[in-house]
């Protein structure tokens, strides 16, 4: 990049305009729904846990935020019902095509929700802020399940390591150790999500319990975590659970978590107790989901980089 270039934006003015828009209309149809914008703050003194996830340092024991959800959830706890918060979020070495360190996360909770009438609501958002051009778009739901059977003929809750690194061989993916879960996110990553159909909204939901996250696992044989992702086209839009309210349930998965990041090396990060009271407080039954909004927006204007929808990504902050 030619230094004297580097003060411009790399988003264009119409794309500029087009993102106005999109936040435009998100705010309009959370007004029509009755649900309260809040804000909450950017700093917390406690990082995320999630080995998948490094939080940003912002120097004197604070972290800047991954998500809102923490505070969001205290919130919840408080008396406040449906709310949504549309921010910036920060996670330290997401870079890339559809990756950038700062990004623009909108979260929304739904009391009284379960998670399937929230993934109804997330499609009807969506198509909402595609102002038509997604009116005409299937949308399908696919159990975790159903969708390892379709594209790989197997059962992701009880096929072992061998079958797993048999299926990604089959696919030009070999020479390579990876444990359960990890088989499992490459195979999604790698095989699955280019394969989702390109013109339309897919539900994936019931994940494998060791990918809860912060959603409510459920006790089937074997167990699953009330879990979704929205995928447009092949793209990964949103991140949805059907809350997980208890508190000593929560502590122990941060243990579990800061425990998995002290194996790999990763720094442990200080639990939230400011999260575990609210959940002791008690927070009400509900449904929360997070959607990536540079990313809608891409989806939306057909472009193939997340700086083309960011005024000044990482590279020219």
């Amino acid at each position: 990049m030619d230094p004297s270039e580097g003060w411009r934006p790399t988003a264009s003015s119409q794309l500029l305009a087009k993102r106005a828009r999109l936040l435009q209309d998100i705010r309009v149809f959370f007004q029509q729904y009755e649900v309260m914008e809040v804000e909450t703050p950017l700093l917390s003194r406690a990082g995320n846990s999630d080995p998948e996830i490094e939080s940003v340092g912002a120097g004197e024991g604070a972290y800047l935020r991954t998500s809102p959800e923490f505070a969001l959830k205290r919130l919840l706890a408080a008396g406040n019902r449906d709310i949504y918060e549309l921010g910036r979020v920060f996670r330290s070495g997401e870079t890339g095509r559809t990756h950038n360190p700062e990004f623009t996360l909108l979260e929304w909770y739904r009391t009284g929700f379960t998670y399937h009438e929230l993934m109804d609501e997330v499609a009807v958002l969506v198509r909402h802020c595609g102002r038509g051009t997604l009116d005409d778009w299937p949308l399908e739901k696919l159990s975790y399940r159903e969708l390892f059977s379709i594209h790989l003929d197997l059962d992701p809750f009880t096929a072992d390591l061998e079958t797993l690194a048999a299926a990604a061989s089959k696919r030009g993916i070999a020479d390579i150790e990876l444990d359960h879960r990890q088989w499992l996110d490459l195979l999604m990553s790698l095989v699955i999500q280019p394969a989702l159909p390109v013109r339309q909204l897919t539900f994936v939901f019931d994940y494998p319990a060791d990918q809860a996250a912060l959603a409510r696992v459920r006790q089937d044989s074997p167990p699953v975590a009330e879990r979704f992702e929205l995928y447009l086209g092949s793209t990964e839009l949103a991140n949805g659970y059907q809350e997980l309210t208890c508190a000593a349930e929560q502590r122990q998965r941060f243990e579990v978590e800061n425990a998995q990041r002290r194996e790999r090396g990763q720094a442990v990060y200080p639990v939230d107790e400011h999260l575990l009271a609210a959940l002791e407080h008690g927070m009400p039954e509900c449904a929360g989901v997070a959607l990536g909004v540079d990313r809608l927006l891409m989806a939306l204007t057909g472009v193939g980089c997340i700086s083309e929808v960011i005024a000044f990504p990482a590279s020219r902050a």
